[in-house]
């Protein structure tokens, strides 16, 4: 049996505020989502430092050392998308739209919108 895909709410460019952990209250924009992990990287938030060493290789440049600061991953369920002001759940409705064959016919087909579980608008 096929391993069911592991879906997360949050998208890339999402404006997220985390709401537990080290940096509870920051606010961010979402750089990276990991699916397979339910992470996402966002920006400002869960900074760690890498001690890095210069590396040569054979004459060529390579990778100058130094401590390098970069953002870290961070769980889905420790963020919160921000809209209009505050933060909101997401939730999904599924919207009747009508679509055009090569041919030049028409049919129904459904797609699903992510929408504001305080609101009701669309995300």
């Amino acid at each position: 049996m096929a391993e069911k895909k592991k879906s997360v709410s949050i998208k890339k460019g999402d404006t997220v505020k985390v709401i537990a952990g080290k940096d509870k209250g920051a606010e961010g924009r979402v750089i990276q989502v990991l699916r397979e992990e339910q992470r996402v990287i966002v920006e400002g938030v869960n900074r760690v430092k890498r001690h890095t060493k210069v590396v040569n290789q054979g004459g060529r440049a390579g990778t100058t050392g130094g401590i390098i600061t970069a953002e870290a991953p961070i769980h889905v369920s420790n963020v919160m998308l921000v809209e209009g002001g505050g933060v909101t759940r997401i939730g999904f409705r599924r919207d009747e739209v009508t679509k055009r064959r090569p041919d030049g016919s028409t049919y129904k087909a459904e797609r699903s919108v992510r929408i504001s579980r305080k609101t009701g608008k669309e995300i």
